[in-house]
């Protein structure tokens, strides 16, 4: 296990976690913002990367668990991007439709959020999405990351949130 909320366990990938996730990522709707969803052989790709990350960066996106019953539900975490020509760590997510507006992206990138800045040196994470996908920058916005630019990629329009170390410690000496 990697991080442990209220709702929710998450956790590095393991193989035996492609029938959820192929469950997730071959869905047209959960993948309407990606150029299509993916095949068998897309998903065994994507746990590979994911595992590989571990061991290049220390950190990847990782499989979210409802801790009450076990059940996958998607995934979580960290992984490096091209962000308008700059490899950029980025917190990404996917989630199960039928989990959609409980709360549980929100929660997990607070939760991957934190575990980033307390664990790696970088100084920011980005999140960037089609300008069209609401629900992605409601849940950037939700965990205090603010809009820095929109750019295009090719046909796609984007928009790229971020939040600095110093305003997510300033947030958090708020809280406190």
């Amino acid at each position: 296990m990697i991080l442990e909320t209220e709702r929710l366990i998450i956790r590095e990938y393991k193989p035996g976690d492609f029938e959820a996730l192929y469950e997730i990522l071959s869905d047209a709707e959960t993948m309407k913002y990606y150029p299509k969803p993916y095949d068998e052989n897309g998903v065994r790709r994507w746990i590979n990367w994911c595992i590989d990350s571990y061991r290049q960066y220390g950190f990847g996106l990782w499989a979210l668990e409802l801790k009450e019953t076990g059940t996958f539900i998607g995934d979580c975490g960290i992984s490096m991007q091209n962000i308008d020509g700059e490899m950029l760590p980025e917190i990404g997510y996917h989630v199960h439709k039928k989990y959609w507006r409980q709360g549980y992206a929100k929660e997990a990138c607070a939760a991957v959020k934190d575990w980033f800045f307390k664990n790696t040196a970088h100084d920011s994470v980005y999140s960037y999405m089609n300008k069209e996908n609401v629900a992605s920058y409601a849940t950037a916005a939700a965990n205090g990351m603010t809009r820095i630019k929109a750019y295009e990629n090719g046909e796609e329009a984007l928009f790229v949130y971020r939040i600095t170390r110093d305003e997510w410690q300033k947030a958090r000496n708020k809280n406190d």
